[in-house]
């Protein structure tokens, strides 16, 4: 799928991504398309939850958002759909966005620290995808998955079992390194892991949200085609 991340923010510290899909990268960089992402991102921020259904029954351009999606599709020929919302931050918190070729997009949510901090993690996050924020946030079944794939890597080595163990768990600290964003090397200077660039700014991870367009989804024809034809039928 081709499409646009875009961004909105709220007066109340919210800040929500808004994925919308089309079919052509031709359509992805037309003027009005990216107008009516820029509207529909301005109208997510003012949703209280991530549920596209209530962003769709929202008003732009004196009528619903699905009013003017219908209409677009009908003008430019192409299946236009508001995939998903994702939306992070409060009064008490910071967060911080960043788009990259309007095709990844992140929210990095903090504590203390400023909107710049927040943006320069975001950036690090659309460029090194860390599946973790801290250690803390890793599901224990991950955990056991790896380090029973580390116990076998051992298992054949010959060491003592008490040695073994040690070689596994120096591992499973390395993978946590590796995943985790606040452990990872900070990508923009190298000189700095990601928790200590946050600590010098005198804050700490909540945590991030990060999207990419058509990710987990296929390239469908046949919904597009029946909705042209009950368009069709209506006219």
């Amino acid at each position: 799928a081709e499409g646009r991340i875009s961004i909105g923010k709220s007066d109340d510290g919210r800040t929500v991504m808004v994925e919308i899909n089309c079919e052509t990268d031709f359509v992805a960089k037309d003027a009005n398309f990216l107008g009516f992402c820029d509207k529909v991102a301005g109208a997510a921020s003012k949703v209280a939850d991530d549920n596209v259904e209530s962003l769709m029954s929202s008003d732009i351009e004196g009528g619903s958002i699905e009013d003017v999606r219908t209409a677009m599709v009908a003008k430019i020929g192409e299946n236009i759909q508001v995939r998903r919302m994702m939306g992070r931050g409060t009064a008490d918190t910071v967060t911080g966005s960043y788009v990259h070729m309007n095709k990844i997009g992140v929210l990095v949510e903090i504590e203390g620290g400023d909107e710049q901090l927040a943006q320069d993690v975001a950036m690090h996050v659309a460029a090194m995808n860390p599946p973790y924020a801290t250690k803390d946030d890793v599901p224990e079944e991950d955990l056991e998955k790896e380090r029973a794939f580390l116990l076998e890597q051992v298992k054949d080595s010959g060491k003592p079992a008490e040695i073994a163990e040690k070689m596994v768990e120096g591992r499973l600290r390395k993978f946590l390194e590796e995943k985790c964003l606040v452990s990872q090397t900070y990508v923009k200077t190298n000189d700095k892991t990601v928790g200590e660039l946050l600590k010098q700014g005198g804050a700490s991870i909540v945590g991030f949200t990060r999207m990419a367009v058509g990710e987990g989804i296929e390239k469908k024809v046949d919904d597009f085609a029946a909705e042209v034809a009950a368009m069709a039928k209506g006219n």
